[in-house]
């Protein structure tokens, strides 16, 4: 088995769970890791490292941070670096073929779908958002355009009906440096695995989450809104107007019809807090008013009753 030297390249959570797959493989050898740019985050706008950066940093990798990789000085870097093969993950940016093809063996990459479903930045929120039955992960060799490349490996996971875009994506990020380390071996063992082509009449694409995706529109039916709800959880969250009342929601249930009642309508019946819809009743477990602490529905009620009139 020949030792391959690895670039890895990704930002956040789920990348760092594939890049900590690889430390400690004898087999193994990442030579470099890229990451976006320290951020300003939270209230006071500090600098905020990557979960990768931070990972790297702890395991003693050498770190770069190139606003862009499209740039000849960056390119150049990577190219003499010597890789064998450049690992992508959720790295956030657009790679070029001057950089895909810099290392001997390619770039591959570690996608949270069943490809050709669901290319693109958000597959885990539109999955459920979808009501897709099942999703996974796809491992594919890396073209220029957007996760297009030809699938060396793919594995499926069911979305169970309690799923969240948090717990589906902790399943996925395993999942994911499972596989991963799956192609890996077979790429230091010689025999990468083949690669077959997307079929494109098949492709779907998950755009990018916008703060319009976070808006209830109670038109909708309760089914599709209990779904954004889930994706959306634990961030950004959904948010929705409750009478006079603006909350970010963290979890609901669809279910039948409040008789008479129009969209966005309000009903209160002991703890239980429900919106009439398009199709069905929302009912709401958990939220969070504007600037204020995570409430059940029952402590939601208790405190902003007399504000809670039903919505136009």
């Amino acid at each position: 088995m020949t030792q391959l030297k690895i670039i890895f390249a990704g930002t956040p959570e789920f990348a760092a769970a594939s890049l900590g797959a690889l430390l400690g493989r004898p087999e193994l050898s990442v030579i470099a890791v890229y990451t976006q740019p320290d951020k300003p985050a939270g209230r006071g706008q500090q600098l905020r490292e990557s979960a990768v950066k931070q990972l790297a940093v702890t395991q003693g990798l050498t770190v770069y941070q190139p606003a862009s990789l499209r740039d000849e000085t960056a390119i150049s870097n990577l190219r003499a670096l010597g890789a064998d093969l450049l690992v992508v993950a959720a790295y956030g940016q657009i790679l070029p073929r001057a950089v895909l093809e810099a290392p001997r063996l390619g770039a591959i990459n570690v996608h949270a779908s069943l490809l050709p479903r669901w290319r693109g930045a958000a597959p885990i929120q539109r999955a459920l958002m979808a009501g897709d039955q099942e999703t996974g992960i796809t491992i594919m060799h890396m073209v220029e355009r957007l996760d297009a490349g030809p699938i060396l490996l793919a594995r499926a996971t069911p979305i169970r009906p309690d799923d969240t875009g948090g717990s589906l994506h902790d399943r996925l990020a395993a999942l994911g440096a499972s596989c991963l380390l799956e192609s890996l071996g077979a790429f230091a063992a010689g025999t990468p695995p083949p690669a077959v082509e997307q079929e494109e009449a098949l492709v779907t694409y998950a755009r990018k989450l916008e703060r319009s995706d976070r808006e209830l529109d109670w038109q909708r039916p309760a089914s599709e809104l209990a779904r954004q709800i889930r994706a959306l959880s634990p961030v950004p969250l959904a948010t929705a107007s409750l009478g006079a009342i603006q909350a970010n929601i963290l979890s609901a249930t669809s279910g039948p019809a409040l008789p008479d009642a129009m969209p966005g309508e309000l009903a209160l019946d002991g703890d239980r807090l429900r919106v009439a819809t398009g199709a069905g009743a929302l009912e709401i477990l958990s939220l969070q008013p504007a600037g204020k602490k995570l409430m059940q529905a029952r402590e939601f009620i208790n405190g902003y009753r007399s504000r809670l009139q039903p919505a136009g």
